[in-house]
């Protein structure tokens, strides 16, 4: 099989599952009802408790051993869980007491435009197409009506997200999507009981009721365990540019859950942003009649090397790393 068909199949894959995760992720929206009066720390660390055992056990069941990590893996993962779980959960909570769902979610409709500004050197057509996601993840979402407060701590969520994708990058070729899923989940859990008992002392655990357990465990099997893998293992295959792009469907994935879960049917701007989410995504990932030449020496973007036929498929870990 030729390397361009492997390529073509490698970024075929990679669009749908950047589109599963950011979709996935939208339909947080609609269990947070479910959740609302449990703790919200104690509550996140159980989140990723549960999503940390489910990913290390598919990596054992999948043959995917411990791998020994140098000290500049560790302290990326560490960033990585610190940052894009911990301090965006931290983020994301005060942002929403000051400012609402609305501001926190316009603010983080600009990842795709930050991805791309911030993916080496970004093609006009990407950028423009960020650009038209931005606008219509903010014509869903709705502009708000926060405070300063509120919009810094937005912000916050913003650098938070980006560091999700980039500290993630250098990490996935050596581990795979799986162990960095699992280990940064793993990393998050005694963060958040430190911030949970200092926040809430005692009271940051209590037995949830039968509909809070199930939306824990949704957050935890769907939005964590499925959803982190099918972004980290698409990241490589499309680049932080392309593959941010697909951030804008989390408004779209809240409508969506809205609208089946009987929550209100979305209105004529939610349906106007969805639109021009799907357009900005469709410009950005149109390509030319050539492919752009693999990365060497002049600079080119990850995305486009041809990934080796021996990676395996879950998690791409290279085959020897089966064997440590």
């Amino acid at each position: 099989m030729s390397t361009d068909v492997i390529t073509r199949r490698g970024e075929t894959r990679g669009l749908v599952q950047a589109s599963g995760a950011m979709f996935l992720v939208g339909t947080l929206a609609g269990v947070a009802g479910a959740i609302q009066d449990y703790p919200l720390y104690g509550g996140q660390a159980l989140r990723y408790l549960l999503a940390s055992a489910v990913l290390l056990a598919v990596a054992r069941l999948s043959g995917l051993r411990f791998v020994r990590l140098t000290l500049k893996e560790s302290a990326l993962l560490v960033a990585l869980s610190l940052t894009g779980l911990v301090i965006f959960n931290v983020c994301v909570i005060e942002a929403t007491r000051h400012g609402g769902p609305a501001l926190v979610g316009t603010v983080l409709g600009t990842v795709p435009l930050a991805l791309a500004l911030l993916d080496g050197r970004p093609s006009p057509r990407v950028i423009g197409a960020a650009t038209v996601v931005v606008a219509g993840a903010t014509v869903a979402t709705g502009l708000g009506s926060g405070d300063l407060t509120g919009l810094l701590w937005s912000l916050g969520a913003l650098v938070c997200e980006v560091c999700f994708s980039l500290l993630a990058l250098p990490l996935l070729p050596r581990l795979g999507a799986v162990r960095v899923s699992a280990y940064s989940a793993a990393l998050a859990v005694p963060m958040l009981v430190v911030i949970g008992l200092v926040a809430d002392g005692a009271a940051m655990l209590r037995v949830p009721t039968l509909a809070e357990a199930a939306g824990l465990g949704y957050q935890s099997i769907i939005v964590t365990t499925v959803a982190f893998f099918l972004w980290y293992d698409a990241l490589p295959r499309l680049g932080p540019g392309r593959a941010g792009l697909f951030a804008g469907l989390i408004p779209v994935g809240a409508i969506a859950t809205g609208a089946v879960l009987g929550l209100g049917a979305p209105s004529a701007a939610d349906l106007a942003g969805a639109a021009l989410v799907v357009a900005g995504i469709v410009i950005g990932l149109r390509v030319s009649g050539t492919r752009q030449a693999p990365p060497g020496a002049d600079g080119g973007s990850v995305p486009q090397r041809s990934r080796p036929p021996e990676l395996v498929l879950l998690g791409d870990a290279p085959q020897h790393d089966r064997e440590e």
